[in-house]
């Protein structure tokens, strides 16, 4: 690429960086987002400084994650409204506390190279106890290093680790992976091998399979490699970083043999560079039949392509299971280079509504329907 490989990015993030950004634009933006015809979208919670991930507590208790703020917030709906809810700083101080889930009156959250739980904390909110660590002996590379974490049907506590690098290999089996571990954090083992760097998964609600998008490497060009939409029904698959990507494309600059075990495509090729994060199967009755089960996608957006892509949220569509549609649902993050407002998460409300999260503009959006069925 020569000189336009450093000039892309250069180019790019200047563009970037002077959209707009915090409350006021979400609220002055927010026009511009499209969605298919029946969706409205609205300022759930402004002021949730550097809002990451998404998991939902007791009572339509929602707690937030954040990268750089190292906060973790509690957004609570006290008038049922669904919008200008009270958000309550719960945590300060922590390392990069991307990750957070919810499970039987606990939170766990994930930190750079350890897992906290922070016990009863539906009652203490405002004054959370000290918390518990589970588990102190993940890496601590950061590059890659926060993580998206989520509580699987076998009531195990899911943890990935990115490859500490662009592309490389290491001998530590725990790069490049999903973890899995008991809720205590004994048991730590490898379920999944060969994922880049994955930051969003959920559990198919019929088969309880599992489900992961996962980042691209950088530095092919513009349109390569794809981010992936990746399922993971058995523990021990391999999804082919660093040797392949996509349908089993070599990886030109990675010259070691492939795993002898082979490793699984992608079950939906996404966008190259649109940063695939959090992604939810919509379980909810407000969305029309058709939605149901079907997979929310947050793409984050590209730092180092020269026309930027995703700042959106897209849908795969399944049939029986199997992948057979990648589409936009909502745009309009992204205005002539300018990026407003760039959606990490997805979360299912217990009434239906999607919950987008946006570390830009500081906000969680919500997305209702109330068209005809």
């Amino acid at each position: 690429m020569g000189k336009q490989r450093w000039l892309f990015p250069v180019l790019v993030i200047l563009a970037l960086l002077v959209g707009t950004t915090g409350c006021g634009s979400a609220q002055s933006g927010i026009s511009a987002i499209t969605l298919p015809p029946g969706f409205q979208i609205s300022i759930y919670a402004n002021g949730v400084e550097g809002a990451r991930s998404l998991t939902l507590g007791e009572n339509g208790v929602v707690f937030v994650g954040s990268r750089d703020a190292g906060c973790v917030y509690a957004l609570v709906d006290e008038k049922k409204t669904g919008s200008g809810v009270t958000v309550i700083k719960m945590a300060t101080g922590l390392d990069t506390p991307n990750g957070v889930a919810f499970h039987k009156g606990s939170l766990y959250v994930a930190e750079i190279s350890r897992i906290l739980r922070y016990d009863q904390i539906m009652d203490n909110l405002r004054q959370p106890p000290e918390p518990v660590v589970v588990n102190d002996s993940l890496p601590r590379e950061r590059h890659h290093g926060w993580k998206f974490i989520a509580i699987g049907p076998d009531e195990k506590l899911y943890v990935p680790v990115g490859a500490p690098c662009n592309i490389c290999s290491s001998s530590d089996e725990r790069f490049a992976s999903i973890l899995r571990m008991n809720l205590d954090g004994s048991g730590l083992e490898v379920f999944a091998h060969g994922v880049r760097n994955t930051v969003g998964f959920d559990w198919d609600p019929v088969r309880r399979e599992l489900w992961f998008t996962d980042n691209g490497r950088d530095w092919l060009g513009d349109d390569l490699p794809p981010d992936e939409l990746n399922h993971a029904p058995l523990p021990g698959m391999h999804f082919g970083y660093p040797h392949y990507y996509g349908d089993n494309v070599a990886d030109p600059e990675f010259k070691e043999a492939p795993p002898s075990s082979g490793r699984t495509v992608p079950a939906m090729k996404l966008g190259a560079h649109v940063a695939a994060l959090g992604m939810r199967f919509y379980t909810g009755a407000m969305f029309p039949a058709e939605y149901r089960n079907q997979i929310f996608i947050a793409e984050h957006g590209s730092w180092n392509r020269t026309t930027p892509a995703g700042y959106r949220v897209t849908m795969v569509r399944l049939q029986e299971g199997n992948p057979v549609s990648y589409e936009v649902f909502a745009q309009g993050w992204l205005q002539s280079l300018r990026a407003w407002g760039r959606p990490v998460d997805v979360l299912v409300m217990p009434e239906g509504a999607l919950l987008v999260s946006d570390d830009r503009a500081n906000v969680v959006y919500r997305i209702s329907y109330g068209g005809q069925r």
